[in-house]
């Protein structure tokens, strides 16, 4: 039962979205290069402008706490704090991927409910990592993580270990999957891109649970820097 403002900057989309329990009221997105610094305050003020909204009527902050963009995380966790700060409200994190995943279920129902039929599903977000590695994670059918976010490099048997499940496989760094892993068991979505309209139904969750972060000492989940020494051989595949 909140009124929450949401922020997402971990990819090149800028987005920014309103919800009130977990129903989005409305929302601003720009997919230009490097438009994080100049449009996130502006969609910001534009959104609560529309809704007559002042920040402090708001119950809670939400951001997308990566991984993704350094810069990008950085932009939104600086905006996310001040706003939360400076009208004293809590602030809630949310997985880039996690949302991601929510976005991609609640948008095609019918194709997962058709593959569901015949295994079981999982929900495998990717988001561009530059070269070929992609930040990914798996989540069930009910967006429960099976498989926490990592950085993998793309091979043909990375996703070998998931020959039992529906696979699927959507965000930014699926085009280049596409190209390299070819399971009749895997489907592939690259045209789903990021939304701050994602993160209405897990943090309204969230915030029914109580579960804020500190604002003071959060630090976005950048994750490339504390994977990098990973090997590159590492198979991707599910928890034993």
């Amino acid at each position: 039962m909140a009124l929450i403002l949401h922020l997402e900057t971990a990819t090149p989309v800028c987005s920014v979205a309103l919800s009130r329990n977990g129903k989005v009221l409305g929302f601003r997105e720009s997919s230009d290069d490097k438009s994080h610094a100049t449009r996130l305050t502006l969609f910001v003020q534009e959104i609560l402008a529309e809704n007559h909204i002042a920040t402090a009527d708001l119950d809670a902050i939400s951001l997308s706490m990566g991984p993704g963009s350094y810069t990008g995380l950085r932009i939104g966790a600086s905006v996310a704090k001040g706003l939360a700060y400076g009208a004293g409200k809590p602030l809630i994190g949310i997985s880039t991927l996690q949302a991601l995943a929510n976005g991609f279920a609640l948008t095609h129902t019918d194709e997962i409910a058709a593959l569901g039929t015949k295994n079981p599903v999982l929900f495998c977000p990717m988001l561009d990592a530059r070269r070929m590695e992609v930040y990914t994670a798996l989540y069930n059918s009910e967006i429960k993580e099976v498989r926490p976010a990592e950085a993998m490099i793309l091979e043909p048997d990375s996703l070998d270990h998931l020959a039992d499940h529906q696979v699927f496989c959507f965000g930014t760094g699926s085009n280049k999957a596409s190209e390299i892993i070819s399971r009749s068991n895997t489907h592939f979505y690259p045209g789903i891109t990021i939304s701050a309209t994602f993160q209405s139904q897990p943090a309204e969750a969230l915030f029914s649970r109580g579960e804020f972060l500190d604002t003071a000492y959060f630090e976005p989940h950048y994750l490339k820097e504390f994977i990098a020494s990973i090997p590159k051989n590492k198979i991707f595949g599910l928890p034993g």
